[in-house]
């Protein structure tokens, strides 16, 4: 009896320790993708976070819904997230932009319904080399609605990828990979690689579609690899006539 008391014990010991593992380990990363781990093919990667869009312009970006759904509006706000960090590199070269402004889209539903509604710039936003992850700050008003990050390849076809759920309170950064399957990096096509930022999508849930809505955005960045244009060697010759 006393032996299998301590064989008890020491499962429920060794059931708490691991439990406390995975939960420190997966804390860590919470709402973060881990640009190391994305698309891994080589063990020569040279990653850094760059400034896709700080939204200082409101003129460079547009909205859109369906037209029996609703009224879709967009304005810049003074204001931003207070947790958010410079980038390291530019902060290295002394690169200072203008980072005072918030992208901010307003909807007047007209009734309940499955609908949603777009926010993107006049052109897309391409990113230099091979993106990894997508980050931008949202304010999302604790609601089901869901943001979906829309770009696409060199090649034109198209991609939506799920950000995540809008129910949260005040700020918090919004971070996703990119899939594995989606074409960056061709070898018969070197004039083309990476992908276009075409915007975002709000996918409405019916239940919470009525009103008005107002969702902000802020400090669009991403996370690429640069390693074949950095180390590419100086007399090489470009594929680009």
């Amino acid at each position: 009896m006393r032996m299998r008391i301590k064989t008890i014990l020491l499962i429920l010991l060794m059931f708490c320790v691991a439990a406390a593992a995975f939960s420190q380990a997966s804390g860590r990363n919470v709402g973060e993708a881990d640009a190391t781990q994305v698309g891994v093919d080589t063990a020569q990667q040279e990653l850094v976070e760059i400034s896709i869009s700080k939204f200082e312009d409101a003129g460079m970006w547009r909205s859109q819904m369906p037209r029996d759904a609703g009224i879709s509006s967009i304005r810049k706000i003074k204001g931003g997230p207070l947790d958010k960090e410079v980038i390291a590199e530019e902060e290295a070269l002394g690169i200072v932009e203008t980072d005072e402004y918030v992208l901010g889209a307003k909807v007047a539903f007209y009734k309940r319904s499955v609908t949603s509604f777009s926010v993107f710039p006049s052109n897309p936003m391409p990113v230099e080399g091979i993106c990894k992850t997508v980050s931008v700050w949202v304010i999302g008003r604790n609601t089901k609605h869901m943001l979906k990050l829309l770009i696409k390849d060199h090649f034109g076809v198209q991609a939506e990828v799920t950000m995540g759920s809008l129910n949260f309170t005040g700020w918090k950064k919004m971070s996703v990979a990119i899939p594995t399957h989606i074409t960056q990096r061709n070898y018969h096509y070197n004039n083309k690689m990476g992908i276009e930022i075409l915007g975002f999508r709000i996918d409405c849930n019916a239940e919470e579609s009525y009103g008005n809505y107002y969702i902000y955005f802020d400090d669009l960045r991403a996370t690429t690899d640069l390693f074949s244009e950095n180390n590419r060697d100086t007399d090489d010759i470009a594929d680009v006539w």
